[in-house]
């Protein structure tokens, strides 16, 4: 058969926006479709493995290209995995904390905490207690530290010049706000997971599709031809979008895949 890959974002994509935080009933049942026409379904999400909520992994996708491919799986099967190098990581920490950016790390298995740090404050303690998060504790003593990528909180007092000297080589930022940031490395993307995915598959880059709403996925829609941007997306995503379908709480999903006949 003439089997496609579909890509989905989570937040804005599938999920909702806050307070409500759900997955359409329109968009569950369209995935089970496509599932059941012989499609692989995939997320493809800037979060690791272990920040994916569980009524995402409930649906019941084929795989998942985490932490903007840093990990990549397929039908339980870790196809690909890279983390940040020990040394590197135990640098990172002490360069935030000296240039006092508070942040938290993330990787496949955990989200983690610099308790440590001198602007470690009580919204970082909510969040960490709130997602079972863990603290990094004396990084000195820490042999087997590491983590994939990782999320910074800017302010006035910090030293955002050091900052970025230090990871301009390394690593990409991705900017959600203006003083928030998301920082991979630089050799991996959501597009880089869709590039492994299509070799161990062998899947042509024509039968794959990817859907997304916000900048954070532009890697991935620049990549794949057949791109779609969902009606409620931000409006930078349009000029590299093959179709925009509805909004999310529209049956966005549903229209999508109906739309290019995989469903």
């Amino acid at each position: 058969m003439d089997r496609k890959m579909i890509f989905f974002d989570i937040d804005g994509t599938l999920l909702t926006p806050p307070p409500d935080h759900f997955v359409p009933e329109s968009a569950i049942e369209a995935i089970h479709m496509a599932q059941k026409n012989g499609h692989y379904t995939f997320i493809n999400s800037g979060r690791t493995l272990f920040f994916i909520p569980e009524q995402i992994k409930n649906i019941g996708f084929d795989g998942f290209v985490c932490g903007c491919g840093t990990h990549v799986y397929f039908h339980n099967e870790t196809l690909f995995s890279y983390t940040i190098p020990h040394a590197l990581c135990k640098e990172i920490i002490l360069l935030l904390r000296k240039c006092r950016i508070r942040a938290f790390f993330e990787e496949n298995s955990a989200l983690l905490f610099d308790t440590q740090s001198p602007v470690y404050c009580q919204e970082q303690e909510t969040l960490r207690l709130r997602s079972n998060g863990s603290d990094l504790g004396n990084i000195e003593n820490n042999s087997s530290l590491h983590f994939d990528k990782f999320m910074v909180f800017m302010d006035d007092n910090c030293d955002r010049t050091s900052f970025f000297n230090f990871i301009k080589d390394q690593f990409e930022y991705i900017s959600h706000e203006e003083n928030v940031g998301e920082v991979i490395p630089r050799q991996f993307s959501k597009a880089t997971g869709i590039q492994l995915l299509t070799e161990k598959l062998s899947i042509p880059l024509e039968n794959c599709y990817v859907i997304g709403d916000s900048p954070n996925d532009l890697p991935m829609l620049k990549y794949v031809p057949n791109s779609i941007a969902m009606g409620n997306s931000n409006k930078e995503i349009l000029p590299y979008c093959s179709y925009q379908t509805t909004d999310i709480l529209d049956d966005g999903i549903y229209h999508a895949l109906e739309h290019f006949h995989l469903i």
